[in-house]
């Protein structure tokens, strides 16, 4: 996204998050101001939402190029041995013509032919010639399989750079895509704190009795100390589950961050990446592709461990800890935690290990 289509973005939202603002503390506004805050959250959840998709699609694309890239580095690899292979038999094919053409003294036209640079130039010199034994032309035979072979080669690895180059364009599209909704999203929660914060403000300023009242709430809320909620434990697992599940709940509390896979933060592959590392189970980082890793498990046959998946097209992974709850890495406004596993629209669920 362009820093113009950004700034855009920026200003659409900070406009949107101003209507919807003002019309809490409007006097003509509805007594009732949630309705307006309900908006605004679903927005938010929307900008988040979509924000995940677009650094899922930029995972993909990754793990896409590094394949592509393992692959034409064995197409540039045999690309290497067919250019020997073909130099080799020219050489041979010019030795041989040279021996026949000093046997019918022919040697000064042999040497001429046999000088084009040029690999057509070179077999119409060849062919052009009067006379020459069939092991020259078997010879000459499979020196031009050998170059055509060549010429494949050379295209193929050219198209895969192209493919990889573009690929590598649109993933970076994908995660300013990214970073700019999610900009967007924590723009639009400033606003809405602000407001909210000067709503609140003008209610404790209403009646000395209340602002009263409210600065001694507020005095005791603040000296309170606010116990942290336990990592929640999980339902007994063994083996490589135990080892992913134990690392995953390891990392509550972790920032989310796009693109990271650990250690000190993660988005949701990543997260479920790092953990089924840590038990020896490699996955691709990316949320679509491990979707089709493992075998397919039902619902109502999770175990703690399995991968499971949210909303069509998949663009969200956590991994069930048992006991109908899950860990992952939400989104960039709070931190890996434990939820509900039907919290989300339940797309599918995998067993990796």
């Amino acid at each position: 996204m362009t820093g113009r289509k950004s700034r855009f973005v920026r200003l659409t939202v900070a406009a949107s998050a101003a209507v919807v603002v003002a019309g809490l503390v409007s006097p003509s506004a509805s007594a009732d101001p949630d309705p307006s805050i309900a908006e605004v959250n679903d927005r938010v959840g929307q900008l988040q939402h979509e924000a995940e998709q677009a650094i899922e699609r930029y995972n993909t694309i990754n793990e896409q190029v590094a394949d592509a890239r393992e692959a034409l580095f064995a197409v540039r690899s045999d690309v290497r041995s067919q250019r020997k292979e073909t130099e080799d038999l020219r050489g041979q094919v010019e030795q041989l013509v040279l021996a026949q053409a000093e046997s019918t003294g022919g040697v000064d036209t042999a040497a001429r032919l046999l000088g084009a640079d040029d690999p057509d130039t070179f077999v119409a010199s060849m062919l052009a010639m009067e006379s020459y034994s069939d092991q020259t032309a078997d010879m000459l035979t499979s020196y031009e399989n050998s170059r055509a072979q060549l010429e494949l080669r050379q295209q193929q690895a050219q198209g895969q750079l192209a493919e990889i180059e573009e690929a590598e364009a649109q993933a970076a599209d994908d995660k300013a895509e990214a970073l700019d909704k999610a900009e967007a999203a924590e723009e639009l929660l400033a606003e809405l704190e602000e407001e909210r914060a000067a709503r609140i403000a003008a209610r404790q300023a209403s009646t000395t009795s209340r602002t009263t009242t409210s600065r001694t709430t507020t005095s005791r809320t603040t000296t309170r100390a606010v116990p942290q909620a336990p990592v929640p434990a999980a339902a007994p697992a063994s083996g490589n589950a135990g080892t992913a599940v134990a690392t995953a709940l390891a990392q509550v509390g972790d920032p989310y961050s796009y693109g990271a896979a650990g250690p000190d933060a993660f988005d949701c592959s990543g997260l479920t990446m790092f953990a089924w590392r840590a038990a020896g189970v490699s996955l691709p980082h990316s949320s679509s592709m491990q979707a089709g890793m493992g075998v397919p498990v039902s619902p109502s046959a999770m175990q703690p461990g399995d991968l499971v998946f949210y909303y069509s097209p998949i663009s969200h992974v956590g991994m069930y800890i048992g006991n109908g709850r899950l860990v992952h890495a939400p989104n960039s406004s709070t931190t890996v935690q434990v939820v509900d596993v039907d919290m989300m629209p339940l797309a599918a669920v995998r067993r990796v290990g």
